[in-house]
């Protein structure tokens, strides 16, 4: 034990003694660390903040309709789904006719238009149309004025509930509510404002508008493909709910029974699912690059050991000659070559969380700091310590004792 503390206060008084160059030697280290840390931080981060906003969309216990599914890069796949034919209300009410199993559904469809107020003009603003049941499902919340009614919806009131963002631009620091404005080219009135929601991979979630489903059809056509949202009247039902909504589906689209649905069908969990697959490929090239990034390091390590090794030869040989064994010098190079790489690990977990919460405070993306990720980062680094220590430690230990001490 006595030896262990020795050796690593003979590398931490090397480190301390050779500044620049025991920094130049865990370089490799302190990049790879910060690295696992600052990307885990943040994927672990992003898996709660995009979690959220599928929950948000989708629904927790619901499932959606559409006519797209999941699409991959495969372009033939994505060819093969904008050929599917467009979702429709008789759709909808053909599956509500179905099955006892669905407590509720909504349609909604969605356009882009200019929004005008006076002189303000905002383009390409996203416009989304609900049926009455949106707010079994939908979470709207104004924080000035109120959502719509599903009377307004229910009867295609000219009314409109604007997103923050979209507010403040038509509106500046005046109140929205109760002012009419320009939307496709007709007239609503303003009823509410919702709360703001933030951004998504640096798009904002606030620059929307929502108007009744047949206001929206009437401005833009009804030839508009919808999406369905189901709610089971079970949520422990969830299953049997989809599988009953798909076979009403393909009886309604005369699907024969080895002919792929020509719909999308998914949850929330469907889309966190297709979102983790991708964090993982991203942690996966992460972990060759810092690899790579660690194999560079321990090369360097392993050739300034080796030129620590021929610097001390002298102090080596008078080891030898006083009785050390060939174990101990193995064992005080490969101390020295760990301690000064699990410096580097510590100084990149430093930098690593540094990162991480620079990147929270400068975008809304949360760091979810894991200690797991930390525990990797700095036993990788050992390992590293080790393994490209050994070679120059077996060198030292195999040393002469007498022509160690004839070097000057």
């Amino acid at each position: 034990m006595y030896a262990l503390l020795d050796a690593v206060t003979l590398a931490l008084d090397s480190v301390w003694a050779h500044k620049l160059r025991s920094f130049m030697m865990v370089l490799g280290n302190i990049v790879a660390v910060m690295s696992i840390i600052a990307v885990v931080s943040l994927i672990q981060g992003m898996n709660f903040y995009v979690g959220e906003a599928i929950e948000r969309e989708v629904g927790v216990g619901t499932f959606r309709i559409d006519k797209v599914g999941i699409v991959s890069d495969n372009e033939k796949e994505r060819e093969a789904w904008r050929r599917n034919p467009n979702i429709t209300l008789n759709d909808m009410k053909a599956i509500r006719r179905w099955s006892p199993l669905f407590r509720a559904m909504m349609t909604e469809s969605g356009a882009r238009s200019n929004v005008s107020w006076h002189e303000v003009t905002l383009e390409d603003v996203r416009i989304r149309g609900v049926s009455p049941e949106y707010q079994e499902f939908v979470g709207y919340s104004a924080v000035e004025g109120r959502v719509l009614s599903p009377m307004e919806v229910q009867r295609n009131r000219p009314v409109v509930l604007l997103g923050a963002e979209t507010a403040k631009k038509l509106f500046g620091t005046v109140s929205a509510l109760d002012h009419v404005i320009r939307l496709g080219g007709t007239h609503f009135r303003v009823v509410g404002v919702n709360e703001r929601k933030g951004s998504m991979f640096g798009e904002s979630q606030d620059d929307f508008a929502v108007i009744p489903l047949g206001k929206l059809r009437q401005l833009f056509g009804t030839r508009r493909s919808l999406s369905i949202n189901v709610k089971p009247t079970d949520p422990s039902r969830l299953a049997e709910a989809m599988d009953d909504a798909r076979l009403a589906m393909r009886i309604r689209h005369k699907l024969r029974p080895r002919d792929k649905d020509d719909f999308g069908l998914f949850t929330a969990d469907t889309m966190m699912e297709v979102w983790r697959k991708f964090s993982q490929g991203a942690f996966a090239i992460l972990i060759g690059i810092v690899s790579l990034s660690l194999v560079v390091g321990g090369i360097v390590i392993m050739n300034i050991m080796l030129m620590v090794v021929s610097e001390r030869t002298r102090e080596i040989g008078l080891r030898r000659a006083l009785g050390a064994r060939r174990r101990d010098i193995v064992w005080q190079i490969l101390t020295e070559s760990t301690t000064l790489s699990i410096v580097g690990g510590l100084l990149g977990t430093i930098a690593g969380f540094a990162v991480a919460l620079i990147v929270e405070w400068l975008s809304p993306l949360p760091a979810a700091i894991k200690p797991w990720s930390v525990v990797l980062g700095i036993g990788m680094t050992a390992f590293v310590g080790l393994f490209f220590g050994l070679y120059p430690a077996l060198r030292a230990a195999k040393l002469d004792p007498i022509e160690a001490l004839r070097r000057e």
